[in-house]
């Protein structure tokens, strides 16, 4: 496979501050230990830990020095780009190449803009659908995460930061982008219609890393799933969603496919988050499947978040065309 990992997200909020404290309080993310570019030096007097001289918060998960971050907008667009991760130099050099022969607009990071994102290797480019990607190696890896949550652990590490669920435009050239030059595969996939099927692509062992439906509302990030090592964090962490009046949006459940035990909350912003854990790792003797439920029990309350971030999609490509 190209891609090894989804390896950090890039969000926009119109308030970063209110992702910190979601990111830490309810989540159990730690602040980066240092802002990417900025140096390993004592923090500034009045700064707070993880948050860099212009508002964006950086969210440390695992062993690298960071995994998400919130850059101040407007908080029109949530989704600013993914990270995607490479062998090395050599990959990612073939893999540039690659995309410029089959016609895709590749930049070359300059060398600031890769300290930016704390990483040796870097370059940008769009998926078919509009999505900006970075193509990466190198990253950062300063350990001691330490959780502000006792205890808390998540599964990353070698297998990503989790995964992302996206509306997109135009699914037929984003799957063969994803699949035929990125060598993601195909993990299963549920029929909506005969236009329409929500499909998991997997670039490593995790059942999937991005799952993508054409909801016919233009392109949105659904939601992102990260996943924790215990049934027992998972639970916590709904407890932590009740005593601190953050907002879940379905009940506990175990989904059908990828056999994820999970609940769904409402970020800061539009988008959820499904926190989550004991999903699937797939190997090489699995193959794509279609399949007909979408949850072995529970998840009350899921697809109409669904529906709902769809109208919401609606209403901003509208404001936009006006």
């Amino acid at each position: 496979m190209t891609v090894k990992a989804l390896g950090y997200i890039g969000l926009g909020s119109s308030d970063p501050a209110a992702w910190l404290r979601f990111g830490t309080d309810m989540l159990g993310m730690m602040p980066a230990r240092a802002v990417p570019g900025e140096g390993w030096g004592p923090i500034e007097d009045g700064r707070i830990p993880g948050v860099a001289r212009d508002g964006t918060v950086f969210l440390k998960m695992d062993d690298r020095q960071w995994r998400i971050a919130i850059h101040p907008t407007d908080g029109a667009r949530e989704l600013l780009y993914m990270g995607l991760e490479l062998e090395d130099h050599l990959a990612m050099e073939r893999c540039a190449r690659m995309l410029r022969d089959e016609g895709h607009e590749v930049r070359p990071a300059r060398p600031e803009e890769a300290r930016a994102r704390a990483v040796t290797g870097l370059f940008f480019t769009e998926d078919p659908a509009g999505n900006a990607l970075e193509f990466f190696h190198g990253a950062t890896t300063d350990y001691n995460f330490a959780s502000p949550v006792a205890g808390q652990r998540f599964l990353a590490g070698h297998l990503g930061l989790g995964h992302v669920n996206l509306f997109v435009d135009n699914q037929p050239a984003c799957f063969d982008f994803y699949t035929r030059l990125l060598g993601f595969r195909l993990s299963d996939y549920i029929r909506y219609g005969d236009e329409a099927a929500l499909q998991f692509l997997r670039c490593n062992p995790r059942h999937h890393s991005i799952a993508m439906l054409d909801f016919g509302v233009g392109n949105t990030l659904q939601h992102l799933m990260v996943e924790m090592e215990t049934i027992d964090d998972v639970g916590k962490a709904l407890d932590r969603a009740r005593k601190l009046g953050f907002a879940t949006v379905s009940s506990l459940g175990r989904h059908r496919n990828d056999g994820t035990l999970s609940f769904y909350m409402r970020s800061p912003g539009t988008v959820d988050v499904e926190i989550g854990c004991e999903g699937k790792i797939l190997d090489e003797t699995w193959t794509a499947n279609e399949f007909c439920e979408g949850d072995v029990w529970g998840h009350d309350g899921l697809v109409e978040a669904v529906m709902e971030a769809g109208d919401v999609a609606r209403r901003k490509v509208e404001a936009g065309s006006r």
